[in-house]
């Protein structure tokens, strides 16, 4: 099957092609077609399965055919990060290349003017984080009466992150005649009970099992001291030369902490974290996509929206108080079909967060041999 068999217009399979995508992943082909008929989705697939070419093509295929009245938006994409904002922001960009349809990009952790000089030109499509746009919101800055399609994407993490009464506030603020479309890595009780307090008979698609974690994610765990982690850390750095990784860290100071530890043993590495300017974590991004730099330290939260397509391994420095957010982390690797790896320390005091990771995902994750 290609985009051709599910609808897809002349202008964005132009777009599609010259992105050198052939054909839509599993998510896309069970997504886009009841997305085109008007349908409100519940969408359930790991990260890296093309999530957002899910929304995003078809949304963009229906504002293409209905004329802009107004300069008013008429679809609203939340995200929850930052990072995670700038990606979809980027695959819009490539698939409504051959529209004629404005888009804008609104989070915090910058000034706001440029954001502003935006929306007043006009754009059909706005892709913000909750809390920036609820602050432009407030200044009376942005309007979203004529909005007729609403995305939320990785809902589960939005949830996490504490964003549930900013999302509500938006809401109020949006017709309640609208689709909505929700998509999420995972589906625990709290998100199926949000989603059905606003989606209207949605479809529901579920790509993969809840605890799913990459097929072709190599997974091991070393058991370790907690002050012989970083030891390990720049021995295995050392040895895999330039191997691209994505270590994890529970906390900002940590991540900053190991950063000045591996590299008094000439380990270039960059962190990004939620007390990084935007300006650092977009370099630092951009040097670790780049090949730069060969380690990039970050946690969870900036994390999110990271989409490098064969990063060969990610380390779990700390293990994560959330087994679901061992799913996520671990399916930065391994994604679209590539082979990855994953490894895991686990000192004594983290042992119940591995007994309820290995719950989740079904099965115990390999003890790893001591490197010599």
């Amino acid at each position: 099957m290609d985009f051709k068999n599910i609808g897809i217009i002349a202008p964005i399979l132009k777009a599609i092609a010259e992105l050198g995508h052939t054909s839509p992943t599993e998510i896309q082909k069970q997504s886009i077609p009841p997305v085109l008929s008007g349908k409100d989705i519940i969408g359930c697939a790991q990260t890296g399965t093309g999530k957002t070419g899910a929304f995003s093509i078809p949304m963009l295929q229906l504002l293409s055919s209905e004329q802009n009245k107004g300069k008013h938006p008429r679809a609203l994409v939340l995200a929850p990060t930052r990072e995670l904002a700038l990606q979809i922001a980027q695959n819009i960009k490539g698939y409504s290349k051959h529209l004629p349809i404005e888009y804008a990009v609104i989070y915090g952790g910058v000034k706001q003017g440029k954001q502003v000089a935006q929306l007043r030109k006009g754009v059909d499509i706005i892709i913000a984080t909750p809390g920036r746009l609820l602050d432009l919101l407030n200044q009376g800055i942005v309007n979203l009466s004529s909005v007729q399609k609403l995305v939320l994407d990785e809902a589960d993490n939005m949830l996490d992150m504490g964003f549930i009464n900013d999302i509500k506030k938006i809401l109020k603020l949006i017709p309640s005649k609208r689709q909505t479309l929700l998509f999420s890595a995972t589906m625990p009780k709290a998100i199926r009970k949000f989603a059905n307090e606003i989606l209207n008979q949605p479809v529901e698609i579920n790509v993969t099992p809840e605890t799913f974690t990459a097929e072709k994610v190599s997974q091991s765990v070393y058991f370790i001291d907690k002050g012989q982690k970083v030891k390990l850390l720049t021995r295995m750095l050392l040895d895999g030369k330039n191997t691209q990784t994505l270590v994890f860290m529970r906390t900002k100071h940590g991540a900053d902490r190991l950063s000045k530890s591996i590299g008094k043993s000439g380990i270039q590495s960059a962190c990004i974290h939620g007390n990084k300017s935007q300006n650092a974590r977009e370099n630092a991004l951009l040097s670790f996509k780049n090949g730069k730099i060969n380690v990039l330290i970050a946690t969870d939260i900036a994390a999110r929206g990271i989409d490098i397509k064969e990063l060969p391994q990610v380390i779990n420095y700390d293990l994560p108080a959330d087994s679901e957010t061992y799913v996520h982390r671990i399916g930065r690797t391994g994604r679209a079909g590539k082979e990855g790896k994953a490894v895991s320390f686990c000192s004594d005091d983290e042992k119940p967060m591995l007994l309820k990771i290995q719950k989740l995902i079904g099965f115990s994750v390999p003890v790893a041999q001591k490197i010599k």
